[in-house]
């Protein structure tokens, strides 16, 4: 019998779509289905959202960014050959929009900065997602990252604040596991000046052998933040 309305429709094999995998559900999409994309999104907005949130540093950014993402990959879907997890080919175009938006606002004259009300939610929002983190940290940080370039920020984003692992954040961004180790060292050390009243620490002479702890090491640079909850086959 036909599902009820708001419930999930099942497919033709009589699974729910909401019990279905990413990759059947990107696949019914592919075949036409009108629903298959949005359980999709649903399933993994959180971290999505993470991602673009604190990589951006700006919420109306953030779902633009998003928005743009989720646009590309409705559209690209059939373009997807399967050689990686649904969820990591998601999170490299969201990276990608953001990544994008970044370079373009560099492009721009420098803006006055995020206004007072984005600033509150960043703050609050980091420090829920980490109790430990109280909201004059958070805003240090989020100010902090916005000093680098859109490659250290993005593996930073990822790496130190969502908790993704090394070799996953590489899949993410289409490089090297090293690379993404080298990018965060040097994302790091730059951090470092910055971010040492946080530590307790005094801040280590640039250049001169006062690298941040590589991933895996000590504590890094950056407070870790808990990625979002989600049910997505990349955990933290």
């Amino acid at each position: 019998m036909p599902g009820q309305p708001g419930q999930a429709r099942p497919d033709p094999r009589g699974v729910p779509q909401a019990d279905r995998s990413d990759r059947d559900l990107l696949r019914l999409h592919v075949q036409g289905d009108g629903e298959a994309f949005g359980l999709l999104f649903v399933r993994h907005r959180e971290r999505l959202w993470a991602v673009a949130l604190r990589t951006l540093g700006d919420q109306e950014e953030a779902a633009d960014a998003l928005q743009d993402a989720m646009i590309s990959a409705f559209r690209r879907a059939g373009d997807f050959r399967g050689d990686s997890a649904v969820t990591t080919w998601l999170h490299r175009i969201v990276v990608n929009a953001c990544l994008d938006r970044i370079r373009r606002r560099a492009a721009r004259p420098a803006a006055s900065g995020m206004d007072e009300q984005t600033l509150d939610v960043l703050a609050q929002g980091s420090a829920l997602a980490d109790p430990g983190i109280d909201k004059d940290t958070a805003l240090d940080v989020l100010a902090a990252l916005r000093t680098l370039g859109p490659d250290q920020r993005a593996a930073l984003v990822l790496v130190d604040m969502l908790g993704y692992p090394v070799a996953d954040t590489a899949e993410i961004l289409g490089i090297s596991p090293g690379t993404v180790k080298s990018r965060c060292a040097r994302g790091r050390a730059r951090l470092l000046p910055l971010l040492a009243h946080l530590r307790g620490a005094d801040p280590a002479p640039a250049g001169a052998g006062g690298n941040a702890p590589a991933a895996g090491g000590n504590q890094p640079a950056i407070p870790r933040v808990s990625p979002a909850e989600g049910t997505g086959e990349i955990q933290a």
